[in-house]
């Protein structure tokens, strides 16, 4: 039966979530719109299969189909990013980073990683997380003055702590990462490097961002986010040993049977992927989030580091008077999606803070260009200028009307709305 017949309440949601998708600008950097054919990977028999262990080395029969799928998943991961090994098996990014853990140090030993309120991730050992309460976490951050981060502060830190394991990569890093530099840190602490692509993964895998292959010892990434695939994540290596600790860690230090529904969609995103059309669609959001910068610098707005290298954009809204969750709520309502956020060195709490983390990566797969960018960041001027002054309610309605008028000539791809 279908889902509409046993659980119509159920169905009639995706539904509406359908057409709030189709309906927004969605500005959270961390979102996307996957593809018709990836949806349709998803959501398949796979989900019935058990496949605990490797291909060719599981735990149950059955797995002449699944081992084809993920061998596939696997050699196109290793083709599109140029590495050795990988494993598309971790269930999705927080898991991924914790595989790295247990391959490379023990509860207890130092690691380093970038402060959560300075754009790391909570896995790089931040105090709620598991990796900040059983690691001696040493958190980096960025210059004051620049907004970007202080390698000097880093080879010092380094230094003094000798940590096992560097992180670098992060949630809110609007600029390029230097993975050369962070190599020879970690090189010169004998300390394994892991880079976190989760965000920019795709920009990697099109050519408009450096690449970590070569530098970093592993590297982790969700499979979402700019790489447009399902939510998972991959962890990749080229030195044999790394490859077999994180192997390891996976199965069975951390997880059970792979999903291989997800393995498949993986499989898919990765083809795309691979696709010349993919290269450009990773420079163009590129292009649109500095075209986004850009105005939103000509608007007054207060840019952290005073730009982007990348696909995210991090704003500081001291400067115009409104927190940034009173702003994001009434860009939500005004069918811009964003989403609040911390910014450096912030002096509210991070429930209440002072930022907004925008980016461009779905509005990219909609097709909009530069010229979009520009009316985009007229809009949010509009709004948060109106949220400032405490009479926003006909400028919001307003706003509305006109992003759906825009978002009526972007269909949302894989979407039916």
């Amino acid at each position: 039966m279908s889902l509409a017949h046993v659980d119509p309440e159920i169905a009639e949601l995706i539904k509406a979530e359908e057409r709030r998708q189709a309906d927004t600008v969605k500005l959270i950097p961390s979102e996307n719109y996957v593809s018709k054919a990836v949806l349709e990977a998803t959501g398949t028999v796979l989900t019935n299969k058990y496949s605990e262990g490797y291909a060719g080395k599981r735990y149950y029969e059955g797995q002449q189909v699944i081992d084809q799928i993920e061998t596939l998943a696997i050699e196109r991961a290793k083709a599109l990013f140029g590495v050795r090994h990988a494993n598309v098996q971790p269930y999705s990014g927080s898991p991924a980073n914790l595989a790295i853990y247990m391959a490379f140090a023990s509860p207890g030993d130092t690691v380093m990683g970038m402060g959560l309120p300075f754009g790391g991730h909570l896995t790089h050992g931040w105090s709620v997380s598991a990796t900040g309460k059983w690691f001696n976490p040493v958190r980096y951050g960025v210059r004051r003055d620049t907004g970007r981060i202080d390698m000097d502060e880093v080879r010092d830190l380094a230094r003094e702590h000798r940590p096992k394991l560097i992180f670098c990569g992060g949630t809110a890093i609007p600029r390029t990462i230097d993975f050369p530099a962070f190599a020879e840190i970690a090189r010169e602490v004998g300390a394994v490097l892991a880079a976190d692509i989760a965000h920019i993964a795709g920009l990697v895998a099109g050519g408009a961002h450096p690449s970590p292959v070569g530098h970093a010892d592993v590297i982790s990434t969700t499979t979402h986010k700019t790489l447009r695939g399902p939510r998972g994540a991959m962890l990749m290596a080229d030195s044999d040993e790394h490859a077999t600790a994180l192997n390891k860690a996976v199965f069975p230090g951390l997880q059970g049977g792979p999903h291989n529904h997800t393995t498949a969609a993986i499989a898919v995103a990765l083809k795309e992927a691979a696709a010349p059309e993919f290269s450009a669609y990773a420079h163009q959001v590129v292009a649109n989030a500095k075209a986004l910068a850009d105005e939103l610098l000509a608007r007054g707005f207060d840019l952290v580091s005073g730009g982007t290298d990348n696909h995210l954009i991090l704003i500081d809204l001291t400067s115009k008077g409104v927190a940034g969750k009173p702003a994001a709520q009434a860009l939500d309502r005004a069918g811009l999606e964003t989403n609040y956020n911390t910014v450096p060195f912030d002096p509210r709490k991070p429930f209440d803070p002072s930022g907004l983390r925008i980016g461009t990566p779905s509005v990219t797969s909609r097709g909009m260009g530069e010229a979009e960018m520009r009316q985009i960041a007229a809009w949010m001027d509009e709004v948060v200028t109106a949220v400032a002054k405490g009479d926003a309610e006909d400028v919001i309605t307003r706003v509305h009307a006109e992003v759906s008028a825009l978002t009526g000539k972007y269909p949302t791809p894989g979407l039916t709305a």
